[in-house]
C-alpha cells in the first residue's frame, strides 16, 4: 500500500499548446494537470523518467508534488501512457489529503491454483473501491486456491484490506473458475461456426 508518498519536483508551465507540450517531452518532461478540492487547475511539469518510475505497475500512486518548496499531496487519476515506445505524455492528478477516502479503480490479480483440469477467467479487469488516500492497495488478490469449476467468485466473496471498502457491486462476477474440457468445447464450437460462417 502507499502509505509513503513519492516526492516528485515540479515546475510551473508557463507556456501552453501543442507545440510547448511536444518541446516539453522532447527535453525529458511531462506536462500534468492538478485540480480538486475546488482550486483552480494547476499546470505543471514533471521529469518524464522519474514519474514513469514512480507510476510504474501503480496507476493510483500517491505523490508529494513539490514546487519550489510548496507540497502538493496527490493521486494520479488518469495516465496517458506512448502508444508504442515507454514514456508518459501527460498526468492528471487529483488533489487530496491524508485523513480523506478516495475511490479508486484497482486491478484484480488472481493468486493460488485452482482445482486440476479448471482454467480461471478474470470477468472484471479492475474493480472500484474506496480507500484511505494513504493506503490505496495497488491490486486486488483474489485467491483460486482449490476453487471447484463452475464456482463464481464475486466481489462479496472477496477479502480486502484494513480500512478499504468495495464499491463494485457485491454480487458482481469478478472470477469464473470453469472445467478446462467445458471451455476447450466452447472454443472448438465457436470456431466452428465462425469457419461454417466464412
Amino acid at each position: 500500500m502507499a502509505n509513503n508518498a513519492v516526492t516528485l519536483k515540479a515546475v510551473e508551465r508557463t507556456v501552453f499548446g501543442k507545440g510547448s507540450a511536444r518541446r516539453a517531452r522532447r527535453d525529458g518532461q511531462v506536462p500534468v494537470v492538478v485540480y480538486g478540492h475546488g482550486s483552480e487547475p494547476r499546470h505543471l511539469l514533471l521529469d518524464e523518467h522519474s514519474t514513469r518510475l514512480t507510476l510504474r505497475g501503480n496507476d493510483n500512486a500517491l505523490v508529494e508534488l513539490d514546487i519550489d518548496g510548496e507540497v502538493l499531496l496527490a493521486i494520479a487519476k488518469d495516465v496517458q501512457r506512448h502508444p508504442i515506445r515507454p514514456g508518459i505524455q501527460h498526468v492528471d492528478f487529483l488533489l487530496v489529503n491524508r485523513n480523506e477516502r478516495v475511490e479508486v479503480e484497482v486491478p484484480v490479480v488472481v493468486v493460488g491454483d485452482a482445482e486440476p483440469g479448471t482454467l480461471h477467467m478474470i470477468e472484471l479487469a479492475h474493480v472500484i473501491v474506496s480507500a484511505p488516500a494513504v493506503s490505496i492497495p495497488e491490486s486486488i488478490e483474489v485467491d483460486v486456491t482449490g476453487v471447484a469449476g463452475g464456482a463464481a467468485i464475486r466481489m462479496a466473496d472477496i477479502p480486502l484490506p484494513a480500512g478499504v471498502t468495495a464499491v463494485t457491486d457485491a454480487e458482481a462476477d469478478v472470477v469464473n473458475v470453469a472445467e478446462g474440457k467445458a471451455v476447450a468445447s466452447e472454443v472448438a464450437a465457436e470456431e466452428s461456426a465462425e469457419a461454417e460462417a466464412e
